[in-house]
């Protein structure tokens, strides 16, 4: 039986930043529901590479297909309206707004006056969706917990019906708990149909997560294993030899 279409393939992809090479030929994808985690210490080159697929960046070479099609993803609103939305570290929500209208940031509903009702009626559901139980839409985000917040975040992309979810470490400086309610948040988001690329240099979180795991160092993809087929302790190998290995 044939693998189904990847929701998105990027191949051969090359950056370079005036003498520096960032990116060396690198393929990288992901299918329909799938979690795909992208790790690599710092300089590997997980943030070009992503910045490349939500449009931030222009590759120097290489092709980007979405959903079988080739792709120009040539500026962030472009991504958008293919499906794609990035979460940035502390860069997704604005404190100081309610919850309600930052999932409705930019989009927010009514011409003339807000339609406050429906947005928060909305965000309601789609936070219950994601198993995040909060009562009141109208509380300020800057009143939750980190787990939370992310929460939120991810909330938006599922009512946006987001195809494509790009989270640039969910997890860091999260508790235990927090953590872990992030991860649940992930999979209850996997369970609606959409694809996530989980950025991260922690193992550990990534793995419980992941179907897949994709390991870059310095510019190049070294590793990619399917998350059953491999283990904590060859990933870590992996990235302290920077010895390739693959495993479909």
């Amino acid at each position: 039986m044939s693998r189904p279409t990847p929701l998105f393939e990027m191949v051969n992809i090359h950056k370079w930043f005036g003498k520096v090479y960032a990116l060396r030929g690198v393929d990288f994808k992901a299918y329909p529901a799938e979690v795909v985690g992208l790790v690599g210490d710092n300089g590997a080159g997980k943030s070009t590479l992503i910045k490349i697929l939500s449009g931030v960046y222009p590759p120097d070479k290489g092709e980007t297909f979405f959903e079988g099609k080739p792709a120009r993803i040539d500026s962030p609103k472009v991504a958008m309206r293919l499906g794609i939305e990035t979460m940035h570290q502390d860069q997704t929500l604005i404190p100081s707004l309610t919850i309600a209208r930052n999932i409705f940031l930019g989009r927010e509903v009514g011409s003339r006056l807000l339609d406050m009702k429906k947005m928060n009626g909305d965000s309601l559901k789609a936070m219950r969706e994601l198993g995040l139980i909060i009562v009141d839409p109208e509380v300020a985000v800057e009143a939750l917990s980190g787990g939370e917040r992310q929460g939120v975040a991810l909330s938006r992309a599922l009512y946006f019906k987001t195809k494509l979810i790009i989270l640039d470490e969910p997890t860091n400086n999260l508790s235990v708990k927090e953590t872990a309610k992030v991860l649940d948040i992930l999979r209850n988001l996997k369970e609606t149909g959409v694809t996530s690329i989980f950025i991260t240099h922690n193992i550990h979180h990534v793995y419980p997560i992941s179907d897949r795991i994709v390991i870059l160092s310095h510019g190049r993809k070294i590793c990619e294993f399917k998350k059953e087929k491999t283990s904590i302790e060859e990933i870590t190998e992996c990235i302290i030899s920077d010895r390739s290995m693959y495993r479909e």
